[in-house]
């Protein structure tokens, strides 16, 4: 039974009005960051995916998967940092160098005389994060250096765009969701999403799309028509592959950082894939 003193769940299972405040909060600095110094949103994504990277490597050693942190926690930061001089090709090089530290920090885990305990399972599992964490990541960070038209400094409204669009995709789920939501999309793995909060995020997401190439990117309008949908796509794919890792260790959120929201990493889960696919778009179509 809920009491008067217990915060009351939406239909969508959060705490709404701590969702909220901290969802304005945060984008608020983010606003001030990007609108005036860009640069800055290098740090706060390293610090963002530090936090995050230790959330999901703390809830699998919860569950028995010994994950190498600590060259997970340096080499996400060298993946990060080596994309401002050198970009995309700094940001491989150190994913690679970061890969072999990993499978050699696993191999030799037990020390240099016994041998490794479930070493395919936990350098598969290091691997998983590095990727899915700061190498999707790295593309969030590489958008800010990129120019718009003749503005060099215009890459900061590739990164407005990005993030306003997937706003829109949360906020028009959301709504759709709650108004009309009666058929489950994947129940077995996220019982509250549904077919109609999926339409809810293409209209919303694709009108913001079109606005922000017309009036942000002043590109050309059907670039959104492109971008909205597949980041509506891809972020729904990225929400449900961390629902699916949080089913496997039976978890309900990756950590408890952000009221109303879970964790870091359960706000990160939608925003890393659709980096990647918002620079991939971006690069080829501007």
């Amino acid at each position: 039974m809920t009491t008067d003193s217990q915060p009351k769940a939406s239909r969508a299972g959060r705490d709404l009005p701590a969702a909220i405040g901290v969802g304005l909060a945060l984008g608020v600095m983010l606003i001030g960051v990007l609108a005036y110094v860009p640069r800055v949103w290098f740090a706060i994504v390293a610090v963002a995916l530090a936090v995050a990277t230790y959330e999901v490597a703390k809830r699998l050693r919860e569950g028995g998967q010994q994950v190498a942190l600590i060259p997970l926690l340096i080499g996400g930061q060298a993946i990060i940092w080596s994309t401002w001089p050198w970009g995309p090709t700094g940001a491989l090089v150190a994913f690679a160098a970061t890969a072999l530290v990993i499978l050699v920090w696993k191999l030799f885990a037990q020390g240099l005389s016994a041998a490794p305990q479930e070493f395919t399972r936990d350098a598969a599992l290091s691997l998983l994060v590095l990727t899915w964490i700061p190498l999707m990541g790295v593309f969030a960070v590489d958008m800010v250096q990129q120019g718009v038209g003749d503005d060099p400094d215009g890459g900061r409204y590739r990164v407005f765009t990005f993030l306003i669009v997937l706003i829109c995709s949360d906020v028009g789920g959301y709504t759709a969701g709650v108004l009309f939501g009666k058929h489950p999309m994947v129940p077995a793995i996220s019982p509250k999403k549904s077919w109609e909060g999926l339409g809810g995020s293409l209209l919303f997401s694709t009108i913001a799309a079109v606005c922000c190439a017309h009036w942000l990117l002043h590109t050309h309008w059907w670039v959104g028509l492109v971008l909205g949908p597949v980041l509506v796509i891809v972020g729904t794919c990225g929400d449900l592959i961390e629902s699916q890792v949080k089913r496997d260790l039976g978890i309900k959120d990756m950590g408890t950082l952000l009221p109303g929201h879970g964790g870091l990493m359960d706000r990160l889960d939608s925003l890393l894939p659709g980096a990647f696919v918002t620079w991939a778009i971006l690069t080829a179509l501007m």
